[in-house]
């Protein structure tokens, strides 16, 4: 955004003094509705792929329908990176967020009224659609708040509400047409929910002013940028095209491998050239060393935590009641729990760190982790144990899933926002969006690894709850060495918390 734009009558804080800006509604209702889409849609994915093909699902095995979703929502975060740097050399971020939105928008109706063989163009419309709109509607919430501050937090805390808002109902309603009706009915829900977003986007844009209006690189797009956006739409194309040809064949649980190996490599390699090639001094040294603590606990959080919408997903579809007063419930609705119980708890969390500050027991970075992988561990635990009552071939009631989602949303509230606020005080100023960039890598890796564990998870009833066990020791270990080494952790982080 230009320093010397004119403050036009759209400006975001014309008439705000003490409120919020009229924009951040609009980005709200936004992202609301693109987490409509996003969650209603991944609520129904795995389960469509395992359908039979003679009741209109793909007919996939647990393991490639598992791999698949993994590949999926690893994609997601890795699309954040490319979506960024288009909006920040080409099109701006208000822009970003409208062809974003329209991106997401073809690929939820391609899922929903095209043929079988174009499931996989779908799933790369949204993962694209995603990657532009997710993260610069956040940037554009930032720029609202020029100030910084309290009243950013709060705007930032509204902003997220309407996140979990999205996510809570999308499965509601996607779930119920898809499950009960046609799969096809839930991707198109979907897509509506998306075009919904897109029309009030449209329409209440203009209270965002200037803010994302413009590219945030000075001087625009060179010439080698638009050679790199063409070499990325044509591989993206080719690739589109040689596998809906036939000639190249795609193994997903082979591709889904190779590419955690990739992000494992390529995480190494930028930390090592960091703490070697970059010229960073002992201090910041000392903190890319905590960074890299944090991507490692980080990854093993999400290839937990993201067993919702594959094994989990699964579980309550064979091995849960869900029949209520004569009414079976649709599988997808325990996938709005996790949101509903951020929304519900996460005032009270946030007042229990302040209660705990008060009285001086205030919980370390390292702390907070190892608490959010133990309350991981112990979701995990109560399915072990669902697992073991299962083994038999009888069902368990939704209590035991319910519990899990209960810990594992109290997990997410301990390590999730502190890990991202700790991640932007530790970075080189120079090395900032790199870091993030580095984070979000963390979060695809566990992705990718969630969902390469879940086809071995779900594959055999009697071996479930060992692998679930895995998870469990997995977690307990990671967080028993953080907590065993707060203190060291904490030296390094002089100056920080």
């Amino acid at each position: 955004m230009s320093s010397h734009a004119p403050v036009s009558a759209a400006s975001p804080n014309d008439g705000v003094k003490k409120g919020h800006p009229r924009g951040l509604y609009t980005l709200f209702m936004t992202e609301m509705w693109e987490r409509f889409s996003f969650y209603g849609m991944r609520a129904l994915l795995v389960l469509f792929m395992t359908d039979a093909v003679v009741t209109g699902g793909l007919g996939l095995t647990d393991g490639v329908a598992t791999a698949i979703y993994g590949l999926y929502t690893a994609s997601v975060y890795l699309a954040a990176l490319p979506g960024g740097w288009i909006a920040d050399r080409f099109l701006g971020a208000q822009r970003s967020v409208w062809y974003g939105g329209i991106l997401i928008m073809i690929g939820q109706f391609t899922l929903a009224l095209a043929p079988n063989n174009m499931f996989f163009l779908g799933l790369v419309f949204v993962v694209l659609g995603t990657g532009m709109l997710k993260p610069n509607v956040s940037g554009i919430v930032g720029e609202l708040y020029p100030e910084g501050g309290s009243r950013r937090d709060a705007g930032f805390t509204i902003f997220y509400m309407g996140i979990n808002l999205g996510a809570a109902i999308g499965p509601l309603i996607a779930s119920a047409l898809g499950e009960k009706v046609n799969w096809r009915y839930g991707f198109g829900v979907a897509g509506i929910g998306m075009v919904l977003g897109l029309i009030q986007y449209h329409f209440t844009a203009k209270y965002l002013g200037e803010c994302g209006k413009h590219p945030g690189h000075r001087g625009g797009a060179q010439q080698k940028d638009w050679l790199m956006l063409g070499g990325f739409i044509g591989t993206i194309i080719l690739v589109i095209v040689l596998t809906w040809t036939g000639v190249i064949h795609i193994n997903p649980l082979a591709l889904a491998k190779a590419t955690t190996y990739f992000i494992v490599a390529v995480a190494i390699v930028y930390f090592v050239c960091a703490f070697f090639f970059f010229g960073l001094d002992a201090t910041e040294k000392k903190r890319m060393g905590v960074i890299a603590v944090l991507f490692l606990a980080s990854a093993m959080f999400w290839s937990g935590f993201e067993q919702a919408g594959s094994s989990l997903n699964l579980f309550a579809q064979n091995f849960t009641h869900r029949m209520f007063f004569g009414y079976e419930i649709p599988t997808g609705w325990f996938q709005s729990l996790n949101p509903i119980f951020i929304i519900t708890l996460a005032p009270l969390v946030a007042m229990g760190w302040v209660a705990l500050a008060r009285k001086g027991r205030d919980l370390t970075l390292t702390n907070k982790f190892a608490l959010g992988l133990g309350l991981l561990a112990a979701g995990f635990f109560v399915m072990v144990m669902a697992s073991k009552l299962v083994v038999g071939g009888q069902k368990v009631l939704p209590t035991w899933l319910l519990t899990t989602y209960l810990l594992h949303s109290v997990a997410e509230l301990c390590l999730s926002p502190v890990g991202l606020s700790s991640v932007t005080k530790l970075a080189p100023r120079r090395l900032a969006g790199q870091m993030m960039g580095i984070w979000f890598l963390a979060t695809s890796l566990g992705n990718l690894i969630a969902g390469l564990f879940a086809g071995e998870v779900i594959q055999d009833a009697s071996q479930m709850s060992g692998r679930y066990l895995q998870i469990v020791l997995m977690a307990l270990g990671v967080g028993g060495l953080l907590f065993v080494f707060s203190k060291p952790i904490k030296r390094l982080m002089k100056d920080v918390e």
